[in-house]
């Protein structure tokens, strides 16, 4: 065989076996069994037509439902419940525009994709159990079933009711998020027959619904840029009698797309690039190159080499090594795949350097990357060394000093020293050429200006006092004279309980005041006769009743006295540090505190603080939040509780670690005290007569409520902003 025949035969030995991901896989199983199938495929050509004629087992009672795409340019044609029976799932065809046949078996659904090299007009016809598919311009309009693609469509200007009246429309878009991060763009069809073309145009995707309305609530652009996905954006539009979905993608993606009897999805996936792997991608699978098949009898490793690269459009670069032949027949596999599996079979290896693979046995890779290190270091041992100066300016020279200097440090070679002179803050170091760029790099990256935090404190101590004091005081007094007797004599006051004075809070029997009414009422002065009475209490009143003699007195006393007291002490202490450095602010008094000495020592002064401190370490994370370690105490002195003169310190202290968002408040603690007392007045026995008891007791409730929280809110803060 010469090689010409050689190479014509590797050329057409590997084809797709499967279109790229604009061709679309329908994945739901079909209504109907797998009961048909594909017998005989023939092609012949007519003038400027293309005629395909698939013989199949049974005849179809409607032509197979189609649909093209543009870019590549493909037709395809779907059989529910039909098998492929021809053997082959691939056909090089080679006729007019016609480049070959793909026919591929999903379940029980067979999609036969046509390759051309254009789009143009085709048509479907029934002929008993031939189905006939003719290509080209002479293709009819009147034919049963016809698939235009977008730009025909465009030209042919079909109307929006032309549409309608198919009943083909989209009934829903939605838009999810997948588990891996993908953006789903959802899409729910009236009919699973709607001709789809998906496209790239620029960075974004276009699929184009053919023949299809789009309801008037539908027509939007949909902002998805906080799903966190490829998609920042999708607009849906009607234009013509078809249905256009823009998807706007950003950074590297990659995108798959399958459909579901009513529902068809566009999945929008990020891919993250590998310098060391031959196909960048996310897709499913290890392996994610284009799908081919290769089948040779006993051919030579180099040539098959050569078929991929030319695949590829990888340079390969293959080793004299490389010798021996093989015999291969893969069908439908990645291309990387098959790569693999031809180096493992003759025991070679690759390496990968942008677009050239280098292909040899594993022990001459191993042995000659092995050579390359030990002539790197060698030249390191014989390299001259050089000194070069590092100024740093945001970070103690010192601590870079003792890191470059300690015993685990690898940034060195062995050769190399370091010199630290603290007064300019600088580095003295002595190393080869390429350790001293390494290092230069790494004060670069370490020695920048460190981010600040401003955390604001708020510590609010609310307080409320409520008493109240009601009660009934009786009271009786009697100062007339009695005679007991032998000339003895009883003089004033002698009967009397509970009366009350005004002045004195005793009966007065001086006989020199001359009340002729008395009668205190609340919140006034009052002057009668030639007394002065001075002011009762608030809520008190006082009833005197008094003979004309003013000998006998009944005193009726009634107090009502309620005292509502709210309080509000707000404590704002800010302060601004560097990120990860401590900073503590305090603001109060010291007390002294006096410790008495025996003998003839003098006493002892010592001094404690009742002071609000604030101290607090941030630390700013890589997605901008902010995570603090805070203490924040309120301390108080209550001189009200003196002992031997000093007064003891209310302490409320609060220390945590907590995570914020730039800008947010937390609350990290609160404490509640609630306080009630309520004390009881009596007369004994008296007091505790049912309904009477009231006339002599009196009832003092007192309740207090008092509430200490405290807010942060930390705030990163810009080079030019400072704490005012």
């Amino acid at each position: 065989m010469n090689n010409k025949r050689m190479i014509a035969l590797l050329v057409a030995a590997f084809t797709l076996a499967v279109p790229g991901a604009a061709v679309l896989a329908q994945t739901a199983p079909a209504s109907q069994a797998a009961t048909n199938r594909i017998e005989n495929l023939e092609v012949s050509q007519q003038g400027g037509q293309v005629h395909l004629k698939l013989t199949l087992k049974d005849p179809l009672a409607a032509p197979p439902a189609s649909f093209s795409v543009a870019n590549p340019a493909r037709i395809a044609f779907d059989f529910p419940g039909t098998t492929n029976g021809l053997g082959r799932s691939v056909q090089a065809i080679e006729q007019g525009e016609l480049r070959s046949a793909n026919i591929v078996q999903s379940g029980d659904r067979t999609r036969l994709v046509l390759n051309v090299t254009r789009v143009m007009p085709f048509e479907s016809r029934i002929e008993g159990r031939d189905v006939i598919i003719s290509l080209g311009s002479a293709a009819t309009a009147g034919a049963t079933t016809t698939q235009v693609s977008q730009a025909m469509a465009n030209f042919a200007a079909p109307t929006r009711d032309a549409a309608a009246a198919d009943g083909s429309s989209i009934r829903d878009i939605n838009f999810r998020r997948g588990k891996d991060g993908e953006g789903r763009v959802v899409v729910q069809l009236a009919n699973p027959d709607a001709g789809i073309d998906i496209r790239q145009q620029g960075g974004n995707l276009v699929v184009e619904f053919l023949k299809t309305s789009l309801p008037e609530h539908l027509r939007r652009r949909s902002d998805v840029t906080d799903f966190a996905t490829p998609v920042t954006s999708m607009t849906a539009q009607q234009q013509g009698d078809n249905v256009r979905l823009v998807v706007t993608p950003n950074g590297k993606w990659e995108h798959n797309a399958y459909q579901s009897d009513n529902q068809f999805v566009l999945e929008v996936r990020r891919v993250v690039e590998d310098p060391n792997k031959l196909v960048q991608g996310a897709s499913r699978g290890q392996y994610k190159g284009e799908k081919l098949s290769l089948n040779f009898q006993n051919i030579d490793v180099r040539s098959v080499l050569q078929v991929i690269a030319d695949f590829t459009n990888f340079n390969i670069i293959t080793s004299d090594s490389v010798q021996g032949n093989l015999t291969l027949r893969l069908k439908d596999v990645p291309w990387d795949q098959a790569l693999d599996i031809i180096l493992q079979a003759k025991g070679l290896d690759m390496r990968k350097s942008g677009n050239v693979i280098w292909i040899a046995p594993g022990e001459e890779l191993a042995t000659r990357e092995k050579l390359q290190l030990e002539a790197k270091a060698q030249i390191g041992d014989l390299e001259p060394l050089q000194t070069e100066s590092f100024q740093i300016n945001y970070h103690k020279s010192k601590e870079i000093f003792d890191f470059l200097k300690s015993k685990d440090q690898t940034m060195l070679s062995k050769r190399g020293s370091v010199v630290v002179d603290e007064r300019s803050n600088r580095l003295f170091i002595t190393d080869v050429g390429s350790r001293l760029a390494a290092l230069a790099n790494l004060i670069k990256e370490i020695d920048i200006p460190p981010r600040q935090v401003m955390i604001e404190a708020r510590v609010v101590e609310a307080n409320k006092d409520f008493a109240r004091d009601l009660g009934v005081r009786l009271g009786y007094g009697d100062r007339r004279v009695r005679s007991l007797g032998g000339g003895a004599r009883l003089g004033a006051g002698s009967a009397e309980f509970g009366s009350v004075n005004p002045a004195t809070g005793a009966i007065d029997t001086s006989g020199n005041a001359a009340i002729n009414t008395i009668i205190h009422r609340v919140g006034e002065d009052v002057v009668s006769g030639n007394g002065f009475l001075p002011n009762n209490p608030f809520g008190s009143l006082n009833l005197t009743l008094f003979n004309k003699s003013l000998t006998r007195f009944l005193n009726l006393e009634l107090a009502a006295l309620e005292t509502d007291g709210r309080g509000r002490v707000v404590s704002s202490p800010r302060i601004l540090t560097a990120n990860q450095v401590e900073a503590t602010i305090k603001q109060g008094q010291e007390i002294p505190y006096v410790t008495p000495s025996s003998g003839t020592e003098p006493p002892t002064v010592s001094f404690k603080d009742a002071v609000l401190m604030l101290k607090v370490r941030p630390q700013i994370t890589p997605d901008g939040r902010v995570q603090l370690k805070v203490e924040v105490s309120k301390d108080r002195a209550d001189f009200s509780r003196s002992i031997l003169g000093n007064p003891p310190i209310d302490k409320k202290s609060v220390t945590t670690e907590v995570m914020v968002e730039n800008g947010g408040t937390v609350v990290i603690g609160g404490v509640f005290e609630e306080e009630e007392t309520t004390n009881v007045d009596r007369v004994p026995l008296l007091g505790e007569i049912p309904y009477l008891g009231a006339l002599f007791r009196s009832t003092n409730t007192q309740s207090s409520r008092r509430e200490l929280l405290v807010f942060l809110t930390p705030r990163i803060v810009s080079d030019a902003l400072t704490l005012k």
